[in-house]
């Protein structure tokens, strides 16, 4: 199995970013404005894309409030279906560290490639959003390729 890692710090506090991760309005902020809550603990996220919307449903498998959150993937892209997305918050020092892991990927593809770099751009909209309380949310994010 393939993983997707990223770390980020963010001036402010474990709170602040567990509220960012948990809260539609939050999520709304910093990963895709179209982001709502499916309901029985599956929050829906959609992006525009060249030949109409694509996106993923999460199951919330755990969250443990300034420390953790967990999903999985139970609708999208077929490479997604059932990789599970955490978030490990600590404090250090003035930051909070955020450690991501998209994992369960069955086979390092050129898709999770795009999606490490795509993850990367968006873990920075959340430090930003937690920083500031405006992130870079789809559709205004970083445009990397024509996959979006």
């Amino acid at each position: 199995m393939a993983e997707i890692l990223h770390r980020i710090g963010a001036t402010t506090t474990p709170g602040t970013v567990y509220a960012a991760l948990t809260t539609i309005d939050g999520l709304a902020g910093w990963w895709t404005v179209k982001t709502k809550d499916a309901g029985d603990d599956v929050i829906r996220f959609r992006f525009d894309a060249p030949h109409g919307e694509d996106g993923f449903d999460m199951k919330v498998l755990e969250t443990v409030p300034a420390e953790l959150v967990r999903w999985e993937v139970v609708d999208g892209p077929a490479e997604w279906i059932g990789t599970r997305i955490r978030f490990d918050l600590k404090q250090e020092d003035d930051f909070t560290v955020v450690l991501f892991k998209h994992e369960g990927w069955r086979e390092p593809v050129e898709f999770m490639y795009h999606c490490s770099t795509k993850w990367a751009t968006f873990l920075m909209s959340l430090k930003e959003f937690a920083e500031t309380g405006s992130g870079h949310p789809a559709p205004d994010d970083v445009q990397i390729s024509n996959w979006h």
